[in-house]
């Protein structure tokens, strides 16, 4: 039984894959290294595990995870594992091999992530091969759902919110004082997850001008700070994965298509296409 795990920031999706190839899919928590650590993950997981799933039986655990930048943030995550599946051969690598993977299979181009963050590669079928470092929420993730979100909250504070919107993200969010947002923020772990919750809001009003606005804004300064840096990137067709490049995905093939790229696949979370790859291994 092998298991294999697509983590965002906010969340993992997860698929338990036997001999007969029987997938069971079920979510955790996101386990980002930057933000959490080995004990928090471990405790994590021993919580949401699903009770009918036979950990000694696992014999290799494929976790693609955001943050994973280097062979000690793999640790933070690897060394979680290992308490929970001590028979496991486990292997921690980056999302965005899992978006070219799951996008691209095992054929060249260009694949991107669009969710709680934003990153983006040229992938060779087997490796990354070039990446425009997206530099996190704090100085990029540019068109990501914390930059969106951002954005959102930057305007409540300042009471730019148009068209009656102010009232109704304050209450849809219950928001306290601007202290207690700042220090949600400043001082509480996971603030780009709670950057990016406020991105649902542009989604549930995509019919007002300026939720539209703020997300083609998003998309283009995504492009004209990551894509638009690639090599010959119009060559590329644009494959994305993630909720915010899906959700938006009509403003998001627009921006693409200004830019001339030809746009392929957009999906909201690669797993299924993940499993597939692992299981023609």
């Amino acid at each position: 039984m092998i298991l294999i795990a697509d983590g965002g920031s906010t969340k993992s999706n997860w698929c338990q894959l036997d001999d007969a190839h029987t997938r069971v899919y079920f979510n955790t928590e996101g386990y980002n290294p930057d933000f959490v650590d080995t004990p928090t993950i471990a405790a994590s997981l021993h919580q949401n595990l699903p009770d009918t799933l036979p950990r000694d039986e696992v014999r290799e655990v494929h976790f693609y995870g955001a943050g994973v930048s280097s062979p000690a943030k793999a640790d933070v995550i690897g060394n979680a594992m290992r308490q929970l599946f001590p028979n496991a051969t486990v292997t921690v690598t980056e999302d965005l091999l899992a978006a070219a993977r799951a996008l691209l299979g095992r054929k060249p181009g260009f694949a991107s992530i669009l969710g709680t963050g934003t990153n983006s590669c040229l992938y060779d079928g087997e490796k990354i091969i070039y990446n425009v470092d997206s530099l996190g929420y704090f100085l990029g993730d540019e068109g990501s759902g914390s930059f969106i979100g951002k954005r959102l909250l930057r305007d409540y504070l300042r009471g730019l919110l148009p068209d009656g919107l102010q009232d109704e993200f304050r209450n849809a969010y219950n928001l306290g004082s601007r202290n207690d947002i700042l220090d949600r923020l400043y001082n509480q772990p996971l603030p780009n997850r709670f950057l990016a919750s406020f991105a649902k809001f542009a989604y549930d009003h995509n019919n007002v001008s300026y939720c539209r606005e703020i997300v083609l804004q998003g998309f283009e300064t995504f492009f004209q700070n990551l894509v638009l840096h690639y090599p010959n990137y119009q060559a590329y067709t644009f494959n994305c994965v993630g909720s915010v490049g899906y959700n938006f995905r009509d403003a998001l093939m627009q921006v693409a298509q200004s830019h001339g790229m030809q746009v392929g696949k957009i999906i909201r979370s690669p797993i299924d296409d993940l499993v597939s790859f692992h299981e023609q291994a």
